[in-house]
């Protein structure tokens, strides 16, 4: 059996914690984070003086950068113009998780990875919220597909790896 430390308990928990509430969907994905890092600070696995650290790494303005776009553009109108072409076509889950998938795809081969995630997260989140209640679905269900082709994509693309390095380095 592999003996499990203390910290790294806490931190495991405080992760099954952080992904049971993202996938239930009842509080904002930040004030879930945010709650994650007071429970590790506030345990002592992560100092005082370090707890904000990580904001200080590019890739934490990149992904915030994404989020901020994303809500530009639902907000802007964009979201429900793709939603509504989009709307109409197939009847399942699969239809939809596919079809999705295809447009990051087909929209990661030509234009920048982020900018691909930023116009089409706020449409696998939002724009099929009706769509994907209506199948019984809950909205993490159609961004996992998304965003494990996302990170394959980047993976592969020079730029892309090394914002996945940046985000793996430590300290």
């Amino acid at each position: 059996m592999i003996a499990v430390t203390a910290e790294q308990g806490i931190v495991f928990v405080t992760l099954i914690i952080a992904l049971v509430l993202f996938v239930y969907g009842r509080w904002r994905y930040d004030i879930v984070a945010l709650l994650s890092l007071f429970i590790v600070t506030l345990t002592g696995v992560v100092g005082w003086d370090q707890a904000f650290l990580g904001f200080a790494n590019p890739a934490v303005i990149t992904v915030a950068a994404v989020l901020v776009i994303s809500r530009g553009l639902q907000n802007a109108g964009v979201v429900d113009l793709i939603v509504h072409r989009l709307s109409g076509v197939g009847d399942g889950p699969g239809t939809q998780v596919s079809l999705l998938t295809g447009i990051v795809t087909a929209f990661s081969a030509f234009m920048n990875n982020i900018g691909a995630l930023a116009l089409l997260l706020p449409v696998g989140i939002f724009g099929f919220a009706i769509a994907i209640a209506a199948m019984g679905l809950v909205p993490i269900q159609i961004v996992f597909p998304m965003a494990a082709v996302f990170m394959v994509l980047t993976s592969l693309i020079p730029p892309a790896r090394g914002l996945l390095r940046a985000l793996a380095a430590p300290g």
